[in-house]
């Protein structure tokens, strides 16, 4: 198998200007270059440009897709509406991390899987399915993080005894870009339904009018003077996302606190996602047990009606046969065979086992010169192989 590699760079906040795209186009004559992406595929060679570098100067996300099991997302934030110290509390290790640069976050999530088949990808889909997960998190839905919390767990860089993060609502029921997040890292779905045990209504992700209305209207008459003054001169494209971050915020912290529950450990999540998953393959073992079963009776079922067809055709059965194996075709041979099955059985449903089983040694004398028969013979199990 050849090796592969795709890049793919998009700028979502601002386009990139001239300039920018002149530096870019001298790492690439053969890359695709538009004002809001960089896209690039390597079957030799290597990228010449520093995807770390580049998220910190042109772009806000950044896929990485290797054919040998490697796939790398970057999202690329304002400090506004997602601080350092928050994402910190998520990104725990090498397979999730984030660093802070100027006026922005960048959060890094890598995944590694040599044995996962990646044949049939190619890697050009996936990162217009993840973006909006870069939305969410402006908003203060942190699902997004808590799941590249889990992948750290699910690659053993977090300490056993270490609790889990704040839980936040919605894990039990994720929407396509989340379940598309989660495919992309192939973050352990056990993990996940076991996180969704402590996880919130989702409802709490959707705020309803009446509980904004009750929010805004707790907030400081000089706050929400500055806050319409910020609308008003429509110079700042998060202003609705760091808001609703803020009214999440304190909903969740809220709800936290009349909850009270411990957090559990990472020890604790990793020992109920194993017992789950081994309670799932189990029930899986029980319905492929039972279906197989039910395929059995219904091929017992339909051998034995065939077998009843061929009971008054038995001796017209024996005389095709014959006339199978005289054609000395390899193909007649096989038919030949396998009506020899046939009488077979039925010599076994009527009690006539024996008999049957003579005249097949009989029909092996009788054409004992025509090896390539008497193998097909041996092969089926209707006579005993002869030393050679």
């Amino acid at each position: 198998m050849s090796e592969y590699q795709y890049y793919e760079f998009q700028a979502l906040d601002s386009p990139l200007t001239e300039r920018q795209i002149r530096d870019l186009r001298s790492y690439s004559t053969r890359a695709t270059i538009t004002p809001t992406r960089f896209v690039n595929h390597y079957e030799w060679g290597n990228f010449k440009g520093n995807p770390a570098a580049w998220m910190e100067r042109y772009f806000d996300a950044f896929l990485y897709f290797a054919n040998w099991g490697t796939r790398v997302l970057m999202l690329r934030l304002p400090r506004r509406v997602l601080d350092g110290k928050t994402a910190r509390q998520y990104l725990a290790g090498e397979a999730a991390s984030v660093r802070v640069k100027g006026d922005h976050v960048i959060v890094e999530i890598c995944s590694e899987d040599e044995n996962f088949d990646d044949s049939d990808d190619d890697g050009t889909e996936w990162l217009s399915s993840l973006i909006p997960v870069r939305a969410d998190i402006a908003s203060g839905d942190l699902r997004g993080l808590y799941l590249a919390w889990l992948l750290c767990v699910q690659s053993y860089e977090v300490p056993e005894d270490s609790p889990e993060p704040p839980v936040p609502a919605g894990l039990g029921r994720l929407t396509a870009p989340l379940k598309a997040f989660a495919d992309f890292l192939r973050i352990d779905e056990d993990l996940i339904a076991i996180a969704a045990e402590r996880s919130g209504d989702s409802s709490r992700n959707k705020a309803s009018s009446t509980e904004l209305r009750r929010w805004v209207a707790a907030l400081p008459e000089a706050e929400k003077t500055g806050l319409l003054v910020r609308v008003l001169a429509d110079e700042e494209p998060f202003l609705r996302a760091e808001l609703l971050r803020r009214y999440r915020g304190d909903a969740e912290r809220a709800e936290r606190h009349s909850a009270m529950s411990q957090p559990r450990t990472v020890s604790e999540i990793r020992s109920a996602a194993e017992g789950r998953a081994e309670d799932r393959r189990r029930k899986e073992a029980e319905r492929a047990e039972r279906e197989r079963a039910r395929r059995e009776r219904k091929e017992a079922a339909a051998r034995e009606k065939y077998l009843e067809s061929l009971e008054k055709r038995e001796p017209a059965i024996w005389k095709e046969i014959r006339a199978l194996i005289a054609t000395k075709r390899p193909g007649d041979y096989d038919k030949a065979v396998r009506l020899l099955g046939d009488l077979r059985d039925l010599g076994i449903r009527s009690g006539q086992a024996e008999k049957v089983q003579e005249r097949i040694r009989q029909l092996r004398d009788e054409h004992a010169k025509k090896p390539s028969f008497v193998r097909r013979l041996e092969r089926a199990g209707l006579i005993a192989s002869k030393a050679r």
